[in-house]
């Protein structure tokens, strides 16, 4: 038997443009010889569909379009995940499931047993976990068909007291599939291979796995999906951040020795690729072309106009330098070298005349107190106005500039530079940022290096460093990772050998600050715990506040 593997890059609720993609396919698996054809879990909806799914319309219009395409499964087969309605009328009113198409019809529906209600995912929410299992039969081999989570449960520290393959294997299966909808984070490649390893080992069976690819607005996709023989090694491997299709040969996955064509190009390195990814979907399945950003001089500012001109072209990437009375010449230089080092488009636009007029309407109504954060923030809300201003008139997406750690501790200012569309690298510590500058400069000083050499400052009083408000960040995103990937608490924290009353100070910001967060636009996730849709807190709370 030969299977192949159809890693695509879905769009949600584009039900046309989803089947379009796997009959073509379907017809270039089958041109290659293949007896069945596999794609991943939700692929006709698109992945997560959220309460698009509890609309009857949009189920009706996903079992339309897998009617469609399995009128293209003759002399083929495939299996296409979907929501389907649950007709018992019992309970939630529908599964997670994987259809088997052949001889231009459904031949059966498989339910997703398993169904993650953590972190990012929400799927109990919306679907009835299945209870009947059952092998698939198809050309004298019988498969063990899984969705995802299923074959999740024989990590170290389990969720679930059921593992589906456990009632499978009785049913003594030939084969294990499993269809995935896998997010991308920096760990999880490693730790996904060695589940899915694991579940080959234990059952000695060849495992066929499918993962989606791409971006769906704050979730990103790596693809990596792959073969594995009853020996549990990796014999064939498809491309990271990108589509395809290969075609494997049961008993050559089999025979064959094992062979990982893939080389782990390093963390910073895979978020490189993941959010250019990131950024380029967001745009292209918004139907929308150019971004404008405001180009401080920072680091920040820097690395997400280069993530930009990698994803849609220098060409469509319009940089703002906004200088102030307090910004440094050196910070325009800079800005300025960088926008000619890749081509794009940049204009200065001085904001001196319109904080003086916001300094004289506000003088009558500030009573003479002297300067302070006020007249921060209002700077960065004058930028802001401009910014969203030039967004409107000409139709570009602003991209928010705002790293993690200072999301985290609310360093950035409301209506001003945490204004935007879409937070690049809203998923990035401070030093994860300079270490992805360093890779975009592997091949040359693309990013000034006055840039990444000189202290970080917000440039909005005299002097201004970042270090004059927060910990340096060394000590900062350490903490801010103890607390927010690991969950731990101060007394653990401090614990490990930090001071205790920074410690105290850092997650007292931290969670007094939820609200700040609360307003922000979506951010590209690549770390375990993002700010978002996964991290859920209460704005108004006591806890270590």
């Amino acid at each position: 038997m030969k299977i192949a593997i159809a890693q695509l890059n879905y769009h949600i609720g584009n039900f046309a443009e989803n089947g379009r993609k796997i009959i073509e396919a379907v017809q270039r698996a089958a041109e290659k010889s293949a007896d069945l054809v596999i794609f991943s879990e939700l692929a006709i909806s698109g992945y997560p569909p959220r309460d698009f799914l509890e609309f009857n319309d949009y189920i009706t219009q996903c079992n339309e379009a897998v009617n469609e395409i399995a009128k293209h499964c003759v002399g083929i087969a495939a299996i296409v995940g979907l929501p389907a309605f649950n007709e018992s009328k019992k309970a939630k009113p529908l599964f997670n499931s994987a259809a088997f198409l052949f001889e231009g019809e459904i031949k059966s529906l498989t339910n997703k047993t398993l169904l993650p209600n953590y972190d990012i995912f929400d799927e109990y929410r919306y679907f009835e976990p299945n209870n009947v299992f059952e092998c698939i039969k198809f050309k004298g081999k019988k498969i063990a068909l899984t969705i995802c989570e299923d074959l999740w449960s024989l990590t170290d520290n389990p969720l679930y007291t059921l593992n589906p393959m456990d009632e499978l294997i009785g049913q003594h299966p030939d084969i294990m599939i499993n269809i995935a909808a896998s997010p991308f984070n920096y760990k999880q490649t490693k730790i996904r291979k060695e589940v899915l390893k694991r579940n080959a080992r234990k059952y000695k069976l060849p495992l066929f796995y499918v993962n989606h690819v791409g971006a769906q607005t704050e979730l990103l996709f790596d693809g990596g999906s792959m073969a594995i023989n009853s020996k549990a090694e990796i014999v064939g491997e498809l491309a990271y951040f990108e589509e395809d299709l290969k075609v494997f040969d049961l008993e050559e996955t089999e025979n064959k020795t094992a062979t990982n064509h893939y080389e782990d190009p390093g963390e910073i390195a895979s978020i490189y690729k993941a959010l250019v990814m990131g950024v380029k979907n967001y745009f292209g399945k918004l139907g929308f072309t150019k971004a404008i950003l405001g180009l401080s001089g920072g680091i920040d500012s820097a690395v997400t106009a280069a993530l930009a001109a990698e994803a849609l072209g220098a060409e469509n990437v319009y940089n703002v330098m906004l200088p102030s009375r307090f910004s440094s010449m050196h910070s325009v230089d800079d800005s300025l070298q960088l926008a000619k080092n890749y081509g794009m488009p940049y204009d200065i636009i001085e904001i001196e005349n319109a904080f003086n007029t916001f300094e004289s309407t506000l003088k009558p109504y500030f009573k003479g107190l002297p300067f302070n954060i006020a007249e921060e923030n209002l700077q960065a809300r004058t930028r802001g106005v401009i910014l969203m201003a030039l967004s409107n008139k000409f139709g570009y997406i602003l991209l928010n500039t705002s790293n993690k750690s200072e999301a985290a501790v609310g360093y950035g200012t409301l209506y001003g530079d945490m204004n935007g569309g879409l937070s690049v690298i809203g998923d990035l510590y401070k030093t994860q940022v300079f270490d992805l500058a360093r890779y975009i400069n592997r091949v040359g000083e693309l990013i000034p290096y006055n840039i990444i050499s000189k202290p970080p400052s917000a440039e909005l009083r005299p002097d201004q460093k970042d270090s004059d408000s927060l910990p340096d960040y060394d000590i900062l995103d350490e903490v801010l990772y103890q607390y927010i990937e690991h969950r731990k608490g101060p007394r653990e924290i401090i614990a490990m050998g930090f001071d205790g009353a920074l410690v105290n100070r850092i997650l007292k910001l931290v969670n007094t600050n939820e609200y700040k967060r609360y307003q922000t636009p979506p951010m590209l996730r690549v770390s375990t715990k993002a700010f978002g849709m996964g991290r859920r807190m209460p704005i108004v709370a006591k806890y270590l506040s």
